[in-house]
């Protein structure tokens, strides 16, 4: 038979909506709204900028739900099911991981620890096809919505390189609530089942259960659970939005490969071992291209040899009306050449409410633009670093056990 698209896309739907309409959805969100209210007040302590938690956090819902719809019709399509994960070894050992660096907060790392023990030792038992499927469709859906939405509503922040150089950089962060469908296998016999049944095909689930290995007829039922995912990045070497294209091609990649190897799993368990790997090592892989790319390539955001770069503007500013963009560099206010930030408070001081600006933009094109703006209020620019300015920022993540233990020898001492 065929597959039956119609009826899972609609399962998929009403178990979504299903969620939205649950309180502790709306505690996710509210979550959420808290750290999106962190940040903004972070940028409102650097640049004096107010911007609206409330309007990015009803953007990333509204994506959260984008993202809920495809995970939920993944999870049906590959037949990803609940049954034997051990979810509650999972967390326990993502939060052990998370003391020695908060990164290891990821279940592509925890998920792969556990499938070794069990793998190794026999304990816990899990369901390692379905683990890593579990893994696999959740960073899927999160490289989906890092190119969607990963580029909105960037940090412009000052950093330095591991050379020393203080640049201009962009602070990629987003949180999204999902609400996603998972499906659990019943026992029982089908008319002992209530609800309506949508017969699935023989080749159905992609990933089969390993303890119901000899089963021909399976019972499965969609759960609806709450979940979230983030995202936390630097565009140093580029713009926001090519650095999540990037980010979320690497993800996809690894996802896409992830789910294959769990497919191949659960047909030949030998071949476990196989995801059981790949999830925490191909997970590295992906953060450490992405770093040694920004880290150690050419930053985007310096001094040029003339005139001055913009590393963001203030949305609704003279300068945003005015058309400046991010890597767009100031060549002239009025007819005087402007090459630092000294120079440009210089010529806006001596020009009314009207006057010429010009500046070339991503493209090399060079463009002379009329600004209007009240006499002695900000341009609205955010420029990148001079030198002697100090980085505004520090991103090493330091770990929580270690700090335990230098509180712990101070105390000793």
């Amino acid at each position: 038979m065929s597959f039956p698209w119609v009826e899972v896309i609609f399962s998929s739907a009403a178990a979504v909506l299903q969620i939205v309409i649950q309180p502790f959805f709306w505690l996710v969100v509210l979550l959420v709204w808290l750290q999106y209210r962190r940040m903004m007040k972070t940028k409102e302590s650097i640049y004096g900028q107010r911007d609206s938690a409330l309007r990015i956090s009803l953007v990333s819902l509204v994506y959260g739900i984008i993202g809920g719809l495809l995970g939920s019709f993944l999870m049906i399509i590959f037949g990803v099911t609940i049954n034997g994960l051990g979810v509650a070894w999972l967390w326990i050992i993502a939060l052990l991981l998370m003391m020695f660096s908060p990164r290891f907060l990821c279940f592509s790392y925890a998920g792969g620890v556990l499938a070794l023990f069990s793998i190794l030792l026999g304990f816990p038992e899990v369901n390692i096809p379905g683990l890593m499927g579990l893994v696999a469709v959740l960073h899927l859906v999160e490289s989906v919505l890092i190119l969607l939405s990963g580029h909105q509503d960037p940090l412009p922040v000052y950093v330095r390189t591991p050379k020393g150089q203080v640049v201009g950089a962009f602070n990629l962060q987003k949180f999204w609530p999902i609400p996603l469908a998972v499906m659990m296998i019943l026992l029982g016999t089908v008319e002992q089942l209530p609800g309506d049944l949508i017969q699935m095909p023989e080749w159905w689930p992609l990933i089969r259960p390993w303890e119901t290995a000899g089963h021909q007829d399976m019972t499965y039922q969609i759960l609806p659970v709450v979940a979230a995912l983030g995202y936390g990045e630097l565009a140093i070497t580029c713009l926001p939005r090519e650095r999540t294209k990037i980010s979320a091609g690497h993800l996809a990649v690894f996802s896409i490969v992830l789910l294959g190897l769990s497919v191949l799993a659960s047909h030949y368990p030998p071949l476990a071992v196989l995801p059981a790997l790949f999830s925490p090592l191909g997970h590295e892989l992906v953060v450490f291209l992405g770093r040694r790319q920004e880290m150690q390539g050419r930053p985007r955001f310096v001094p040029p040899a003339s005139g001055l770069m913009v590393l963001d503007v203030i949305k609704g500013s003279a300068a945003h009306r005015a058309g400046l963009r991010s890597g767009d560099v100031i060549k002239s206010v009025a007819g005087q050449p402007v090459n630092s930030r000294y120079e440009l408070h210089q010529a806006l001081g001596f020009v009314g409410s009207v006057f010429m600006l010009e500046f070339t933009d991503g493209t090399g094109e060079t463009k002379r633009v009329r600004v209007r703006r009240e006499i002695g209020a900000p341009l609205g620019e955010i420029t990148v670093p001079e030198p002697g300015d100090l980085p505004n920022v520090d991103f090493v993540m330091e770990s929580p056990l270690k700090n335990l233990l230098k509180r712990l020898l101070k105390k000793l001492h």
